[in-house]
C-alpha cells in the first residue's frame, strides 16, 4: 500500500506556504499528497511541480464546484462555466504532474432543490462528466468521482447511486474516489460498499466519523480494511482530516493536538491495520 495525506487539513489557502508542511509530510513518511485546486490557473502550479518533486512526493488533486460551476443547473451557461472551469483544473493537475483530479464536481456542494434529483439533472452531470472525462483523457488525468452524504450533496449520497451514475457515464476514464467518511453516515456496511464498487474504485480516502485522527472514532475500520483487501486494491490510501482552519467542514471545535501529531498517529494507525489484516 502506499500512503498519501491530503493538504484540507490546512485550510483551502493553498500556497507555498505550505511547502514547509510537505517537507514535514515526508518526513513522517508519507508517499505522496492530494493537492486541492481552487486556482484554476495551470501557471500557479509549477513552483509545486518542482518542490514535490524535488521531495519524491506523489501528488494527485482534488476540486469541488460551487453554485456558479454546477453541471447540473438548470441554467446552461452555468452548465458550460462549470465545464469549462473543471477543464482548466485538470490543465491544473496535468502543470502539477498529477493522473487523478477527484472530488463531488459532477454537481455542487451545498446546493439543494429541496428534492431528490431529477431525470434532466442526471442526464446534464453524465454528459458533463462524459465531456469532461474525454478532455481529461487526452490531458493523462483520470476522473475520480465522489459522493457526499445528504446533507452536502443530493445528485449522489451513497455507493449505489455513485456506481449507477459512473456506469451510465460509461467512459473508461471516469472512476471513483471513496471515502470512508460518507460512507459511515449513509451505508449500512462499508465493506460491502467497497465490495459492490470493486475496480471502479481508483482512490481511497481514509476519514474518521469527526474528520479527525483515523482510528480514534467510531468508523467500522476493520470492515473497512477487509472491504479493500476483497477486491484486491493496491492503490493509494489518503488520509483526509479536517479542522477549524476549512470553515466549510463546520468544525468548530479542535479534535486533536496537532495536525503533526494527527499525521503520525494516523499514518502509524493504518500501517499497522494493513499490517495486521496482510494487505
Amino acid at each position: 500500500m502506499k500512503f498519501s495525506m491530503n493538504l484540507l487539513l490546512w485550510g483551502t489557502q493553498i500556497d507555498e506556504s505550505l511547502f514547509p508542511t510537505l517537507d514535514l509530510i515526508q518526513e513522517i513518511g508519507f508517499e505522496g499528497v492530494e493537492v486541492p485546486i481552487f486556482n484554476p490557473n495551470p501557471d500557479a502550479w509549477h513552483g509545486w511541480r518542482k518542490k514535490l518533486d524535488e521531495l519524491g512526493l506523489h501528488r494527485e488533486c482534488d476540486t469541488f464546484c460551487g453554485p456558479n460551476e454546477n453541471l447540473i443547473s438548470s441554467d446552461a451557461s452555468i452548465r458550460a462555466n462549470a465545464l469549462n472551469n473543471l477543464k482548466r483544473t485538470v490543465d491544473c493537475g496535468a502543470v502539477l504532474g498529477a493522473t487523478k483530479l477527484m472530488g463531488p464536481y459532477h454537481s455542487a456542494l451545498g446546493v439543494f432543490t429541496g428534492q431528490p434529483a431529477t431525470a434532466d439533472e442526471w442526464k446534464w452531470g453524465v454528459e458533463g462528466i462524459q465531456q469532461l472525462a474525454e478532455y481529461a483523457q487526452s490531458q493523462g488525468i483520470l476522473l475520480g468521482l465522489e459522493y457526499l452524504n445528504r446533507f452536502e450533496l443530493y445528485l449522489t449520497s451513497c455507493g449505489d447511486e455513485l456506481i449507477h451514475f459512473v456506469d451510465d457515464v460509461n467512459h473508461p476514464n471516469c472512476k471513483i474516489m471513496f471515502d470512508t467518511f460518507h460512507a459511515n453516515i449513509e451505508e449500512k456496511n462499508i465493506g460491502d460498499c467497497i465490495r459492490k464498487m470493486g475496480d471502479r474504485i481508483a482512490f481511497i480516502q481514509l476519514s474518521e466519523n469527526d474528520r479527525s485522527t483515523p482510528g480514534k472514532g467510531n468508523v467500522d475500520w476493520a470492515g473497512a480494511f477487509q472491504g479493500i483487501k476483497d477486491i484486491n486494491y493496491d492503490g493509494w490510501l489518503s488520509i483526509e482530516a479536517f479542522s477549524q482552519k476549512l470553515p466549510a467542514a463546520n468544525i468548530w471545535r479542535k479534535m486533536f493536538d496537532s495536525e503533526e501529531q494527527l499525521m503520525r498517529d494516523g499514518l502509524a494507525f493504518i500501517r499497522n491495520s494493513c499490517n495486521s489484516i496482510g494487505i
